[in-house]
C-alpha cells in the first residue's frame, strides 16, 4: 500500500460574532488570525521520502514561479493569486508537492514513497531511482540552489542502540555520522552533513512503529528548516571575511587621521577631505551589507530555536546534531556579530572625529572672525576720528563763509550811509557764528541719531 500523503484540515473559515456585539474589524484581522494557520505541518505517513529544494529567489517574481509549478501535471490552470500567500500544496495520488516562499529563498518540498531499496538496512541506496517528478522540473526551477535535502523517514527498533546506530552507518555507507535521539527518545536522526554526488545532502530519521503522520510532518519540518536556516544564516560569512580587510584599513586610516588632528601637522581641508572619503566608504559598506548582517542574526535565532524545539538526547559515542551545528556555526556567527560590531563603531569613530575636527574648524573660525571684528573696529575708530576732524575744519569753513559775508552786509551798509565799521562788526560776530554753526550740526546729528 502506497503511504498516505493527507494533508493537515483547512484551517476553519472565521466566525463573526452577531450584529452589535463587537465593533467593525479591522480590515487586517481575518488575514493576521489566519497567519498562524498559513503553513500547515504536512501529515506524513512513514516510510517516506522527502525531497527538499530550496532556492535564493532574488530577481525570481511569483509569476515565475507560477509558471514553473504550471509545469507539473494537471497545473495548467494555477494562477498566479494562488500564490499570494506564499504557500501552496499540491496533492497527487502517491505524492505531495509544497512550494513556499520566503523573504530571501523559496523552498519546493516533494514528500513521495520511499523505495523498498533504500528502508533500514540498505547500503547507500538511490533514493531518487523513481522521482515523483521529473528531474528536468527540479532543475528548471527558477534560482540559485542554496539547500537540497534528501530526508528519509523510516520505521526500526530503537531498544538496541549499537545495532540501530551500525543500520544508520550502513545506510550512509559506512560515514561519519552525526545523530541524536529526539523528542526525549522518541525517534532518531542521523545525517552526515555532506553534499553528494548528486548535489542533495542526506538525513536519516528512524521512528518507531506507530508513529503518528502529525509527529513525522513536526519532525520533518524541523529537520528541514534547521539545515536550510543554518545554510542562510551562513550566507552572512563570506561578507564578513571580505569585510575584513576594509575595515581594517579603514580603521588604520581613522587612526591617522586622529594622530594628524592632534599634531596638527597637516590642514583642515586636507583633514576634512580625508575623512569625508573614509566616511563615505563606511556608509556605504553599512547600506551594503547591514540588511545582510541582520538577517544573519535572524536566521542564527531560528535554529537556535529548532534545535531546542528538537528536544534531543545523546547516543553514546555520537556527537548530537544540535551540539555539532552551533560548535561550527557559532564561531561564523561571532565573526558576523564582530564584523557588525567593527562596522558600527568605526562610524561612530568616524562622527567623533568629525566632531573634533568641525571644533577644530569653529574655534579657527571664531578667531578669525574675532580678529576681523578688532580690525573693523579699529576702521571705524579711525573713521571716526577723522569724521569729527572733518566735523570741526567744516565748521570753521561755514563759520568763515559766514563772517565773510557778514563783512560783505557791513561794507554795503555803510556804504549806503550807515555809520557802521564793518571789520569791527564782523570780527564781533565771530564767536555768534562759531557757536550757531555747531550747535546747527549738532542738532543734525541728534536728528540723525535719534530713534
Amino acid at each position: 500500500m502506497s503511504p498516505d500523503f493527507s494533508l493537515d484540515p483547512a484551517a476553519p473559515a472565521p466566525r463573526h460574532a452577531p450584529h452589535g456585539l463587537l465593533p467593525p474589524d479591522d480590515p487586517q484581522r481575518a488575514s493576521l488570525h489566519n497567519e498562524v494557520h498559513s503553513r500547515p505541518s504536512a501529515r506524513i505517513r512513514v516510510p517516506a521520502l522527502i525531497v527538499q529544494v530550496a532556492v535564493l529567489n532574488e530577481g525570481v517574481t511569483r509569476e515565475m514561479e507560477c509558471a514553473h509549478l504550471r509545469r507539473l501535471p494537471g497545473q495548467q490552470g494555477l494562477a498566479p493569486e494562488q500564490l499570494n500567500g506564499n504557500f501552496l500544496r499540491l496533492r497527487y495520488a502517491d505524492h505531495t508537492v509544497k512550494w513556499e516562499r520566503h523573504t530571501e529563498f523559496t523552498g519546493y518540498v516533494i514528500v513521495q514513497p520511499l523505495p523498498d531499496a533504500a528502508l533500514l538496512g540498505a547500503q547507500a541506496p538511490d533514493l531518487l531511482s523513481a522521482p515523483a517528478v521529473a528531474p528536468e522540473w527540479l532543475r528548471g526551477i527558477p534560482g540559485r540552489t542554496v539547500a537540497a535535502i534528501q530526508l528519509a523517514l523510516v520505521t526500526g527498533d530503537l531498544s538496541d542502540e549499537r545495532a540501530l546506530m551500525n543500520l544508520g552507518q550502513t545506510w550512509f555507507g559506512g560515514h561519519t555520522l552525526v545523530a541524536s535521539q529526539l523528542g526525549n527518545g522518541h525517534s532518531w536522526a542521523l545525517t552526515e552533513f555532506r553534499i553528494g554526488a548528486d548535489g542533495f545532502e542526506r538525513m536519516l530519521v528512524i521512528a518507531p512503529p506507530g508513529t503518528t503522520d502529525t509527529r513525522a510532518g513536526r519532525i520533518t519540518q524541523r529537520l528541514l528548516e534547521l539545515e536550510t536556516y543554518r545554510l542562510m544564516a551562513l550566507r552572512g560569512l563570506p561578507v564578513a571575511k571580505a569585510l575584513g580587510p576594509m575595515l581594517s584599513q579603514a580603521e588604520s586610516a581613522l587612526s591617522d587621521i586622529t594622530a594628524r588632528l592632534e599634531s596638527k601637522s597637516a590642514s583642515d581641508q586636507d583633514l576634512l577631505d580625508t575623512l569625508v572619503s573614509l566616511a563615505a566608504q563606511v556608509e556605504r559598506a553599512t547600506a551594503e551589507h547591514s540588511y545582510r548582517f541582520a538577517a544573519t542574526r535572524a536566521y542564527d535565532t531560528l535554529v537556535g530555536q529548532r534545535i531546542t524545539e528538537l528536544r534531543e538526547k545523546a547516543i553514546p559515542g555520537t556527537q548530537m546534531l544540535g551540539e555539532f551545528m552551533q560548535r561550527r556555526l557559532s564561531p561564523a556567527m561571532a565573526t558576523v556579530a564582530a564584523t557588525g560590531q567593527r562596522l558600527v563603531s568605526l562610524s561612530e569613530r568616524i562622527s567623533r572625529a568629525s566632531a573634533l575636527l568641525r571644533t577644530r574648524v569653529d574655534i579657527a573660525t571664531e578667531v578669525q572672525n574675532q580678529q576681523l571684528l578688532e580690525k573693523l573696529t579699529r576702521g571705524q575708530e579711525l573713521q571716526l576720528r577723522l569724521q569729527s576732524t572733518v566735523e570741526g575744519l567744516s565748521i570753521a569753513a561755514i563759520s568763515y563763509y559766514v563772517v565773510s559775508l557778514l563783512l560783505y552786509g557791513g561794507k554795503a551798509l555803510k556804504a549806503s550811509g550807515v555809520p557802521l565799521n564793518p571789520e569791527i562788526a564782523a570780527g564781533a560776530l565771530i564767536p555768534l557764528v562759531l557757536w550757531a554753526v555747531w550747535r546747527t550740526t549738532r542738532r543734525i546729528h541728534e536728528r540723525i541719531h535719534a530713534p
